[in-house]
């Protein structure tokens, strides 16, 4: 599977668009990590930990964007976005979409 930002891929040419792909996951903090952020917050720096949990998201929300794509039948998708939301106090979406197109 083909996944780029851009609205094509170079030397390749569209045959089809398929629709939009799209994955998304919903993650919450946990008291193990808010109570070392706030540690954190106190002396500064990367709170690593937010930092893996939102990497971790962003991942399980392209491999299920790339699974709705295969399901479309695509072999790329184009244009892809990563959004993020919250959804209350201490829980966010992470949103993957784009869109899938099968290639000549």
């Amino acid at each position: 599977m083909i996944i780029s930002t851009t609205e094509h891929i170079p030397n390749r040419q569209t045959e089809t668009i398929l629709g939009i792909a799209r994955g998304s996951t919903v993650r919450a903090r946990n008291i193990g990590r808010d109570i070392f952020a706030g540690l954190k917050n106190i002396v500064g720096g990367e709170i690593s930990e937010y930092t893996k949990l939102q990497a971790q998201s962003r991942e399980q929300a392209l491999l299920r964007m790339t699974q709705d794509a295969e399901r479309l039948g695509a072999d790329a998708i184009i244009n892809v976005r990563l959004s993020t939301s919250m959804i209350m106090q201490g829980t966010s979406e992470i949103l993957a979409y784009g869109t899938a197109i099968k290639l000549q």
